[in-house]
């Protein structure tokens, strides 16, 4: 039985393995480890008899210019490859943007794959006149409104925490 729940002390190494396991390096690993306790981060993982085999990270962004929102960017992601393609990573996006709306997020944006997450409402982020700090095909770079008109009259460029630009 696979239970979805937040972070908990003691996860952190079967964290640092599943990222490192489903990205094939230790560049996410590293990231997490650099944002974990982040204020107003939220960290879940999907877990089998306590055995971390998923893991989402949600952290604060801003927007420049200032916007009056709480926006949250989804980054990293990460099931165990043995788990994958098993309907994990989507769990862990659906109770990972609940988990934000009940937190006061309006908004999430996410630089991933065009493919997977428009499933879950992403649309790309240009249509609410975002764009990212980082280079990034417009495809690539989504956001999703976790309120009605969350994103009415908010544009600018979306900047992440300093670890993002650090980590290597």
């Amino acid at each position: 039985m696979i239970t979805v729940r937040f972070e908990q002390a003691g996860d952190a190494p079967g964290i640092r393995e599943t990222n490192a396991l489903a990205f094939g390096g230790p560049f996410e690993a590293r990231l997490v480890d650099a944002l974990r306790g982040t204020p107003d981060s939220l960290s879940l993982v999907a877990a089998v008899d306590d055995r971390v085999i998923g893991h989402i990270l949600f952290t604060p962004v801003t927007i420049e210019p200032p916007a009056a929102r709480r926006i949250a960017g989804l980054g990293p992601m990460a099931v165990r490859p043995e788990h994958q393609r098993s309907g994990i990573g989507s769990r862990l996006i659906r109770e990972g943007l609940d988990a934000c709306r009940r937190h006061g997020y309006s908004a999430v944006v996410v630089l991933g794959h065009p493919e997977y997450y428009p499933r879950f409402g992403f649309l790309p982020a240009h249509t609410f006149n975002l764009t990212c700090e980082f280079p990034a095909p417009p495809e690539a770079f989504m956001a999703i409104e976790l309120e009605p008109d969350a994103m009415g009259g908010v544009r600018g460029v979306v900047h992440y925490l300093p670890p993002f630009a650090e980590v290597s």
